[in-house]
């Protein structure tokens, strides 16, 4: 957001003193910048219903029946693919390797305590998925009387989403097709200012 503002007030300053060239060239970079800081800082989510997994990410929203999902994955990326191949990643929930080395490491440490009788607790951990997916269940659970193994927020949200994914996939309200909708209204902006911007420095 204060990149944002920062940018707006830069933009529309230039436009409204500036000379020559100055306003169409500001009015350029606001329409080019401005849509997709917006994009790929503040569109991004992920929302899990009970039959559908709805995916919103810079330039496109997917919803996905869960009927329809194969898989969900997280390596380098957390993806979600259809039954038919196709692949979708969800940008709002970013892999941390530093954060997954984080948990190894903790994991370990816990493991060791354990191993010496000492009390391990979760105080102190991140609870939940982030702040683009959360639902709303505490991140280390005890299945029969042992912990969860320690993991980083975006694996556990996918785990979350696995679980949810395995337990609806054979409903039949969670059948369906899968829906696509272009982001119109970021690419349409960001594309005039582009064209602008070339015109103007071709000219120039």
């Amino acid at each position: 957001m204060l990149l944002i503002g920062v940018t707006g007030w830069m933009c529309v300053d230039a436009m409204i003193s500036g000379e020559g060239r100055a306003p169409w060239l500001a009015l350029a970079v606001l329409l080019f910048i401005v849509p997709l800081v917006v994009a790929y800082t503040l569109l991004p989510a992920v929302r899990a219903g009970e039959d559908r997994l709805r995916v919103r990410n810079p330039f496109r929203t997917v919803e996905l029946p869960w009927g329809r999902v194969a898989s969900l994955r997280s390596g380098y990326s957390s993806e979600v693919v259809t039954d038919d191949g196709t692949t979708y990643q969800l940008w709002a929930l970013p892999v941390s390797l530093r954060a997954r080395k984080r948990a190894a490491r903790q994991e370990m440490r816990a493991a060791g305590e354990r191993a010496h009788g000492v009390d391990v607790r979760a105080a102190g951990r991140a609870p939940g998925g982030g702040d683009a997916f959360r639902r709303g269940r505490a991140p280390a659970s005890r299945a029969g009387g042992a912990e969860r193994p320690e993991r980083a927020p975006t694996d556990r949200a996918m785990d979350e989403l696995r679980e949810l994914h395995e337990k609806r996939r054979g409903e039949r309200s969670a059948q369906g097709e899968v829906t696509v909708r272009w982001a119109y209204e970021i690419m349409a902006p960001t594309l005039a200012g582009a064209i602008l911007l070339a015109v103007l420095l071709a000219v120039g």
